[in-house]
């Protein structure tokens, strides 16, 4: 491995570690809509194998999002039956290289991204990436 994909793979990795949470948050929706990007350029290619890994790193995505809900909260009940919706969908895209389902899931996505993101800027610097998406953000 050449110098040069070494020191973006060290960049990447101290930009993930120093981002606050809430763009953090920013940052697995921009990788999830790349992703999906990737994945209906490889079905109209007709390249299976790279939109199933594409596909895979989104529901990857989406089950992590799930899984850092704080659940204490009534915006946080409400976010995950749409990520359960999400991850069903990708699944189904997934499974039939359907390019509507991604269309649908990616416009979901963008959505929630664009959300995050003005609540991330409203907030600063938050302590938790599970504060920003229970709505603590959203507040005020």
């Amino acid at each position: 491995m050449s110098a040069h994909p070494q020191a973006y793979c060290q960049y990447r990795n101290a930009m993930v570690d120093t981002a606050a949470p809430g763009r953090l948050l920013v940052m697995l929706f921009d990788a999830a809509v790349r992703n999906l990007d990737t994945a209906a350029e490889a079905i109209e290619r007709r390249d299976p194998a790279t939109a199933h890994a594409r596909l895979v790193k989104t529901q990857d995505i989406v089950a992590e999002l799930m899984s850092s809900l704080d659940m204490r909260y009534d915006i946080a009940r409400q976010l995950l039956p749409l990520y359960e919706y999400l991850h069903h969908r990708l699944v189904q895209a997934n499974v039939k290289k359907d390019p509507a389902a991604i269309g649908e899931v990616r416009g979901f996505l963008v959505e929630l991204r664009e959300a995050w993101a003005t609540a991330a800027r409203r907030a600063g610097t938050v302590p938790a990436a599970r504060q920003v998406q229970a709505g603590l953000a959203l507040e005020g």
